[in-house]
């Protein structure tokens, strides 16, 4: 890989892909709505800034002059955390402006567009056979990435650009400054506040953001056409026995109430998940410790949140 397009390159999985392909020496062409977004790359060697938000995105064939591009990376996406989930409009506008970044990518002539969905997309098809189960507002959030996802291959299976999808598990790490679940139970945990949990006898997976940016960098080099990726671990633990064990590098006199909210549905998602497909196609697995990993994202909540 030479080159590379990334859009929300000033975001929290932008960024780190962004700054690992920078250190592998490839030219990058980062898009994001303000040059303060995109800072810490300015005048580093290889990347080129791009200022366009989402209603600028059927101009970036104008806006990046580029040639022999390899990989088109598209991260950027407004509302991933709270409220957000919720607002169906901003949300189905997400998925309508990830097809205009794949136009623009065709456009440009790049060789393969890669698109960050969610492994919540899953969760999608066991609620559209109306069987009982109800569904949670993450799923406006993931229904409109599924969109997306399905017009995206569509659009890209019938105009020569290969395609390829990484769904990612909950992600945690420094420069993250949503208020997801990592960083909401690390504040409190820091602030030795007892953290309202779930039951948590559910599988689940965290993944650590070097863990991310590697994992779309294999995908975005060996990825195979039309075939969407998780990207997590190959084997997964309960909810329970990660939350104990990060309770137990970051707080052990802090007590953790897990039983404070029901168990959800949506570990029955990981049934239709090809958890080895990444490893299988690329050679990617997750590498990072977890105890330094989570020490090093509590360190950062701590002074940053």
């Amino acid at each position: 890989m030479k080159t590379a397009i990334v859009t929300g390159a000033g975001g929290f999985i932008g960024g780190a892909l962004t700054e690992l392909l920078l250190n592998k020496g490839v030219t990058v062409y980062g898009v994001d709505i303000s040059d303060k977004m995109l800072e810490r790359y300015l005048g580093k060697t290889g990347f080129h800034p791009v200022i366009a938000d989402f209603t600028k995105y059927d101009r970036l064939h104008e806006l990046i002059d580029a040639k022999d591009v390899d990989v088109f990376f598209h991260f950027a996406w407004q509302g991933v955390f709270g409220d957000a989930f919720k607002d169906y409009r901003l949300q189905l506008n997400n998925a309508a402006y990830a097809v205009d970044a794949l136009n623009e990518a065709i456009k440009i002539g790049c060789r393969k567009f890669v698109f960050a969905g969610t492994y919540n997309e899953i969760e999608i098809t066991d609620f559209l056979d109306m069987s009982g189960q109800s569904p949670r507002y993450t799923c406006i959030y993931s229904g409109a990435k599924a969109a997306a996802e399905i017009i995206c291959k569509t659009v890209a299976a019938n105009s020569g650009i290969e395609y390829s999808a990484g769904l990612t598990a909950m992600s945690y790490g420094e420069n993250n400054r949503s208020m997801m679940l990592t960083n909401v139970v690390l504040r409190q945990l820091v602030n030795s506040k007892s953290p309202r949990l779930i039951e948590g006898n559910i599988p689940y997976d965290f993944i650590y953001i070097d863990d991310i940016a590697n994992a779309f960098y294999a995908i975005g080099k060996s990825g195979k056409n039309l075939k969407s990726y998780y990207v997590g671990h190959r084997k997964l633990r309960t909810f329970r026995e990660y939350l104990t064990e990060i309770g137990r590098i970051v707080a052990p006199d802090v007590e953790l109430k897990f039983g404070a909210y029901p168990d959800d549905n949506s570990s029955r998602n990981y049934e239709k998940i090809d958890l080895d497909a990444l490893y299988c196609d690329t050679g990617f697995e997750c590498k990072a410790d977890f105890r330094e990993s989570i020490l090093k994202t509590a360190e950062w909540v701590k002074d940053n949140l």
